[in-house]
């Protein structure tokens, strides 16, 4: 019996092989290409294909995704990302700003410290006093010398700062025993902080950036929050790992985080939570988590679909084939899987990026170095590599399907673009670190 089947992904490779910038395998086929309507009501059967040979005609029970109805990573987030800009820049205490990414910083004119200080405990002088002194020959000191702390500013004509035991008394006058250079012991004005801006826009802040600003006696820092809504699906078995995993994420990006759990996993539940937080621009980025596959009670597409336009469904990348891209209103969506590996696979190739957009962040930390082993990737499709690092360079933990145990012992990821087979052993690539503590220091 003959059955009638599109060997779909044979097809994709063979449109990406002949370099048509198809989105998916449908806009790239003029093959015939079954059509499936939303089902309404409790069940209803897809449309049959039929035959055009002997044999029964087949009737598709199942909408199930491959990889030609998948759309290109490239392609959905390029569409996402259109017209996003950076959000306004406003002042934030330096408490609440470790972790947020640097706005356009005003220049600091004249360096710090602003004049010479002391940079040890000691007697200030001038070096032409005591030249030549030494234990055996020891230099009198007419005046005697200002004793200074550290920070202290040097007095006036004093050019070092020698230490107590170098200054002997010997009956009413003080001696001098050993020599000192100019600029002994000083901090030179301007030598702790440069006569410039002491952030670069788009640095992301950490405790370093911190101490420089309370040094020169800043009490604020311009910074871009975005803020960021997080809509938890309830999960279907009601034990939820992902929510708590993405609100981490999201806070260790320094954004301002809204948790919202959504009453059920009805379409009506989700569209109208979806509306509510979108409407009047209350957030920058929407995210959602679960509900983005074909199980009975997954409807997290459809709601976005109520609430606005679904830019995509079904990522060719893997893992997170599930997640979904849309815009309600003005405001860019994202739609997570449920399951935490395939979320973090998301996270680090769609959720990134748009927050990357609104922050103005210039670029996230990645090293080079060779492959203790090859990697072999499907082609037409974006695959995700865990790799751990050693002497010997990025050895693969895993690739396509990556389980939250094997994220956690990731040093960082690899993104294997869809038109590549891979890499061999002893290749230079760039993988992206990880940065999973509270900001950089």
């Amino acid at each position: 019996m003959r059955r009638v089947y599109q060997f779909r992904h044979t097809r994709f490779t063979k449109c990406a092989a002949a370099g048509r910038d198809a989105e998916t395998y449908k806009a790239g086929s003029g093959r015939w290409q079954p059509k499936f309507g939303r089902p309404e009501g409790h069940a209803t059967r897809a449309p049959i294909a039929k035959s055009p040979g002997f044999g029964p005609a087949f009737i598709m029970i199942d909408r199930r995704q491959s990889v030609a109805t998948l759309t290109r990573l490239d392609a959905a987030l390029g569409r996402l990302c259109t017209g996003i800009e950076p959000v306004a820049p406003h002042n934030l205490l330096l408490a609440e700003a470790l972790g947020s990414v640097a706005a356009e910083m005003p220049l600091r004119h004249g360096g710090w410290p602003s004049c010479d200080t002391a940079a040890t405990d000691g007697w200030a002088l001038r070096a032409a006093d005591i030249v030549g002194a030494s234990a055996y020959s020891p230099v009198p000191l007419p005046v005697a010398p200002a004793w200074v702390e550290v920070g202290s500013v040097l007095p006036a004509g004093c050019d070092c700062v020698i230490d107590a035991e170098r200054i002997v008394r010997a009956g009413t006058m003080l001696h001098a025993v050993a020599e000192a250079l100019p600029g002994e012991g000083v901090r030179r004005a301007g030598t702790d902080i440069s006569d410039a801006a002491i952030l670069a826009a788009g640095k992301r802040i950490g405790v370093r950036d911190l101490a420089m600003a309370r040094t020169i006696g800043l009490t604020r820092l311009p910074v871009r929050r975005p803020r960021v809504h997080v809509l938890a699906i309830p999960a279907a078995d009601g034990h939820d790992v992902t929510a708590p995993l993405i609100e981490a994420l999201l806070r260790n990006e320094g954004v301002d985080v809204v948790m919202t759990g959504v009453a059920a996993r009805d379409i009506r539940s989700i569209a109208d939570a979806m509306r509510g937080v979108t409407s009047e621009r209350q957030c920058d980025l929407l995210l959602s988590i679960g509900g983005t596959g074909a199980g009975h009670t997954d409807a997290t597409v459809t709601a976005l679909a109520e609430s606005g336009v679904v830019i995509a469904h079904g990522l060719a990348q893997r893992p997170g084939r599930t997640a979904a891209l849309a815009r309600i209103g003005s405001v860019p969506a994202i739609a997570l899987p449920g399951t935490p590996g395939d979320a973090l696979a998301v996270w680090y190739t769609a959720v990134e990026p748009v927050l990357d957009r609104l922050t103005g962040y210039r670029s996230r930390e990645t090293q080079r170095l060779p492959l203790t082993r090859k990697i072999t990737s499907t082609v037409g499709l974006a695959e995700l590599v865990a790799l751990t690092r050693s002497e010997a360079g990025w050895t693969p933990l895993a690739s396509g399907d990556i389980s939250l145990e094997q994220w956690a012992r990731a040093d960082a990821w690899l993104c294997v673009p869809e038109q590549s087979e891979g890499y061999a052993a002893g290749t230079a690539i760039d993988a992206r670190l990880f940065c999973d503590g509270v900001a950089s220091v």
